[in-house]
């Protein structure tokens, strides 16, 4: 990391609320060919959350403790304060001397943005502020939310137009929390209704309409340099399984998580790593 950061723009995409088997299962299928296509191997890796929530897997994330991979470790970390004794600091590790990634990067020049999604992001009130908070710049806005069936092509829009404005050689840390996948959700399902509420299956179809339009998000992140994007989720959520529905709750569908990191390739050197 301590050669992509300072050289390339870098993207953070947590898919709020996604499952690992859902995602899994419709990468396997070919239901999400503009994700799948930068996945290594096709296959997103099965990782475990460092929260059971929003709000506490975020603080971890941007403490630079990303979603664990499912075996023993210990697993060296792409981003670490420096903290005594950490073993998961290791040679390629970016090393910052701030407590968090995102004044970390500040501190090297980069335009640090947040695009928000879930209320956590909202900037309205005090607990809604404290994440946007970490970062110079933050945009959310109703239709950025989880009520809005078109909450991610609005976020990708707005995405596009902060990648527009920068110059040209200000480093960008693009944050965007992806809330279509969070409750309520059961809108993407075409014939579902309200009634008949979120299900897996209408959660499947958010991240569905997700690919539509992520593709849009990766062009304009690599439209200036070569881009590092990581994209995972947060945590899960059940759907009744063993009698639980949501989360922050300690169940297997919870804390399973897909994640995935990759190059998107600046106009210099075509188009995918």
């Amino acid at each position: 990391m301590n050669e992509i950061v300072g050289s390339h723009d870098l993207l953070l995409v947590t898919l709020d609320t996604l499952r690992y088997d859902v995602a899994a299962e419709l990468a396997a299928a070919g239901r999400i060919p503009n994700l799948a296509r930068h996945l290594p191997d096709g296959h997103w890796e099965r990782r475990h959350a460092p929260g059971s929530f929003t709000y506490a897997s975020h603080q971890a994330i941007f403490a630079g403790f990303l979603p664990t991979p499912d075996a023993q470790g210990p697993h060296p970390r792409l981003f670490a304060a420096r903290f005594a004794g950490s073993e998961s600091t290791a040679d390629g590790t970016f090393v910052h001397d701030t407590p968090d990634l995102v004044s970390g990067l500040a501190k090297e020049g980069y335009r640090t943005v947040c695009v928000g999604g879930v209320g956590f992001f909202n900037g309205q009130g005090p607990l809604g502020s404290v994440l946007p908070g970490l970062f110079q710049e933050s945009h959310w806005e109703p239709g950025f939310g989880v009520t809005s069936p078109t909450s991610f092509e609005s976020q990708v829009a707005r995405a596009e137009e902060i990648v527009a404005g920068l110059a040209h050689g200000r480093r960008l840390f693009l944050f965007l929390n992806v809330s279509a996948l969070h409750q309520p959700n059961w809108f993407h399902l075409p014939g579902a209704t309200r009634e008949s509420g979120d299900t897996r299956a209408s959660h499947a179809a958010a991240l569905e309409y997700v690919d539509r339009h992520i593709g849009r998000l990766f062009a304009a992140m690599s439209s200036r340099r070569r881009c590092f994007a990581i994209v995972c989720s947060d945590h899960g959520t059940a759907y009744g399984e063993d009698g639980f529905t949501g989360h922050r709750l300690g169940h297997e569908v919870v804390w399973t998580v897909p994640y995935a990191h990759f190059f998107l390739n600046g106009p210099e050197r075509g188009e995918v790593a």
